[in-house]
């Protein structure tokens, strides 16, 4: 691995604190008890992080969702960590009849509602549905619904959920409907043993910066790996790809894959 791109870790943490820190500092000003509130503290500098990364980095993948998400999403669509709703620009409305951002992240809202209307999809119209649960609370995602989702998507957003494999399983098994798909652009802990050294001495730092991402997940061997409760692979087909927008692909410590994977069954 180069040095370089050792070193973008760092830069990269320093970029984001740059950036966080100052609306951390803003919002104490605000209410000083917010520093007995941790987990505030760290969505409020999220917040403030993804104004800056997240717009860019979706325009950087914009051609790679346009491909992945447009043609597959339909149905009922739940975004687990819809972030600032940058999915709901690649839905297509007469294939997707309602969208449904799960966001923990309360102060990312008002983005996601905004992204959502200018793509068509309005709570007041019905199609539109903001959650605040985390991926992990499956029972409240049912609840809130009215049946299980033809379509699960998931942009960076694995990284962060707790307890991962039984999250996932239980999401695909519970949440998803038969004949219904998984599409996800995930960043995950790379295969060269060298650089996922460097993945997994970086990640504690990485976690608290970016609000529990992890760096050194093995996501796509758990989504390939998923089984139901026989012990057989739910999956009915699948596969992964590189983004197409990158050069050197095994060298980068934030090595990503899409995916799209169908459920056994049919709706």
């Amino acid at each position: 691995m180069k040095l370089a791109a050792v070193l973008e870790i760092p830069n990269t943490m320093r970029v984001a604190l740059t950036i966080s820190i100052p609306a951390i500092l803003r919002a104490l000003l605000t209410a000083p008890s917010l520093l007995f509130q941790p987990t505030t503290l760290s969505r409020i500098g999220m917040d403030s992080i993804w104004v800056a990364f997240g717009a860019g980095g979706d325009e950087n993948a914009r051609n790679d969702k346009q491909k992945l998400i447009t043609p597959n999403a339909r149905g009922i669509v739940l975004d687990l960590g819809a972030g600032h709703g940058n999915t709901a620009k690649y839905l297509d409305p007469n294939k997707v009849k309602k969208y449904v951002a799960l966001e923990p992240n309360t102060f990312m809202h008002a983005r996601i509602r905004a992204a959502a209307n200018a793509a068509g999809f309005t709570e007041a119209n019905g199609t539109l549905l903001i959650l605040s649960c985390g991926a992990e609370d499956t029972t409240s995602i049912l609840s809130s619904l009215e049946a299980p989702v033809e379509t699960i998507v998931s942009v960076l957003t694995l990284c962060t959920v707790p307890a991962p494999e039984g999250t996932l399983r239980s999401l695909v098994l519970d949440v998803l409907a038969p004949g219904g798909a998984l599409l996800f652009l995930e960043h995950m802990r790379n295969h060269r043993a060298d650089i996922a050294w460097w993945e997994k001495m970086w990640a504690p730092v990485w976690r608290m910066v970016f609000d529990g991402c992890h760096l050194d997940r093995p996501t796509d061997i758990w989504v390939k790996g998923l089984v139901d409760d026989s012990g057989v692979s739910i999956w009915e087909e699948g596969e992964m790809w590189d983004p197409t927008d990158w050069e050197n692909v095994e060298e980068s410590w934030f090595w990503r894959q899409l995916g799209r994977f169908i459920k056994k069954g049919h709706i």
